[in-house]
């Protein structure tokens, strides 16, 4: 599964890109509204994980070119921010955004929610001792 993520914070990006690929997932970074417009374009992922705080087309402007465009109407995103409140949260879900997760991910929950969306089977999580 080909998994976007844009997010202008590349630690982050890079902590969840490992936790990603461990499962077998192929990720393409960008960091930026503009990046993330033109790389869902140039590489088809199955799937964008959004911050909605980004430099150069922040994004709820770049949910809504993604939601509004017949090339990615389709394709699942997920909102991954811990920047927005309640209200704003309902934005996201009402702009096109198929989830929200609240950073800091637990990346479990993450990838469970990226399963639920991709219809792919999902390992149940380890059990806490």
């Amino acid at each position: 599964m080909k998994i976007l993520i844009a997010d202008d914070d590349r630690v982050h990006v890079r902590m969840v890109s490992n936790f990603l690929r461990q499962k077998g997932m192929e990720i393409t970074p960008v960091y930026d509204g503009i990046q993330t417009l033109m790389f869902t374009r140039r590489i088809s992922p199955d799937l964008i994980i959004l911050d909605i705080s980004m430099p150069a087309g922040g994004g709820f402007e770049v949910l809504k070119k993604l939601k509004a465009s017949s090339l990615t109407a389709h394709v699942p995103v997920v909102v991954l921010s811990g920047s927005i409140d309640a209200a704003d949260q309902s934005r996201v879900l009402e702009s096109g955004a198929d989830a929200f997760v609240t950073k800091p991910a637990e990346y479990e929950e993450l990838y469970r929610v990226l399963c639920g969306l991709l219809k792919i089977p999902c390992p149940p999580a380890p059990q806490q001792t």
